[in-house]
């Protein structure tokens, strides 16, 4: 059975660095576009950052841009998110997902969905 699991969330100080893994079982993810979502109490769940599906390009909210960097491992079948000066309206579980296609920032895009990872900022 395929599956996502996130790890590396944590309680950070604003200004600090964090960084998450998402690692994949199951089956090999090689041919699947990844994304990072991010969901706090109350809100619904916002795209953060994408790539395409063979890579080339990554895709990246305004409000991470130049501050977030996803990157990926094939041959480990897992995808980081570098999470550089946090602030504490960073503060969500942040969840990994899969999609073949479909629109990157759009949710309803993905096909699989790991279990999240709290990070909490402190001001």
């Amino acid at each position: 059975q395929a599956q996502l699991v996130e790890s590396g969330g944590g309680l950070v100080q604003a200004g600090d660095s964090l960084r998450l893994s998402c690692a994949a079982s199951g089956r090999t993810f090689s041919s699947y576009a990844m994304g990072w979502f991010r969901q706090a109490p109350g809100n619904e769940r916002e795209f953060v950052a994408a790539h395409r599906r063979f890579g080339g390009v990554t895709y990246y909210a305004d409000s991470v841009k130049g501050r977030f960097t996803l990157t990926r491992d094939i041959a480990k079948n897992t995808v980081y998110l570098q999470m550089n000066s946090v602030k504490p309206e960073d503060t969500a579980v942040y969840y990994c997902a899969a999609r073949i296609s479909g629109t990157y920032y759009s949710a309803d895009a993905y096909d699989y969905w790991g279990q999240g990872t709290q990070v909490t900022v402190s001001s």
